[in-house]
């Protein structure tokens, strides 16, 4: 049965690896799919691997665009987002469809993040839609489905690439490249010229490429979310 209510996954790391530098979420990736989902008519929950206070990556918070500032500076959204829930504290069974927001910050607890793996399976089994942009699919990586298969098996997705990694000069700060990663646990990874929007839908499951896909993640959550809601009855 449709709830109308959807999961924003945000990171909880603010550090950078080594490199003493801050990161955390992007604020657009989170901002801009938000704006779709809840303009179509989602309530929207927010998680995260501990739970608590969600850092955002300062650059992305420097001179953001309208949808990112009413997001930022709205007092309800970012208490709840300073609030998030803990995995362990999340019921399944209420949502919708779960979205991973990226950051940089993801890379380093999104992947060892138990809690939210069981989750996001959880709800996929039960019919859910399951997005991520950017970074955020390192939250997919480690979700494994009851019959033992990744969720991202056989799945043509869409991430990060290596080569916006090397733009940034971080491919050697995460802890590993992400579309290698998905491709190694046997997803059929798909990408555009390095920051071109590119958004990958297999079914029930959203991918973007970068900050300039969230938007489009966002709207392709909706088409399947709708697609769910009419095969449901």
């Amino acid at each position: 049965m449709a709830t109308n209510r959807l999961l924003f996954v945000l990171t909880n790391n603010s550090a950078l690896g080594d490199t003493g530098r801050e990161t955390g979420a992007f604020l657009s990736e989170a901002a801009h799919p938000y704006q779709v989902l809840h303009d179509a008519g989602y309530e929207i929950d927010f998680v995260s691997p501990s739970g608590g206070r969600v850092p955002y990556d300062p650059k992305s918070t420097k001179d953001p665009d309208d949808v990112s500032r009413a997001f930022h500076e709205s007092p309800t959204l970012q208490q709840a987002i300073e609030q998030s829930h803990r995995p362990e504290d999340v019921d399944p069974s209420r949502y919708d469809g779960i979205f991973y927001a990226g950051g940089h910050g993801t890379m380093w607890d999104f992947p060892d993040s138990q809690g939210l793996a069981d989750v996001c399976a959880r709800i996929y089994e039960r019919g859910g839609v399951v997005g991520a942009v950017c970074h955020g699919p390192a939250g997919l990586v480690n979700v494994k489905l009851s019959d033992g298969r990744h969720l991202v098996s056989g799945r043509e997705v869409s991430c990060f690439t290596t080569e916006e990694e090397q733009a940034v000069g971080l491919e050697s700060v995460v802890p590993f490249l992400l579309d290698e990663r998905l491709q190694q646990l046997g997803a059929r990874h798909t990408k555009a010229e390095p920051f071109q929007v590119h958004v990958v839908r297999d079914g029930r499951l959203v991918t973007g490429q970068n900050p300039p896909s969230a938007t489009g993640v966002g709207e392709r959550m909706v088409e399947a979310l709708r697609e769910v809601a009419r095969e449901a009855g």
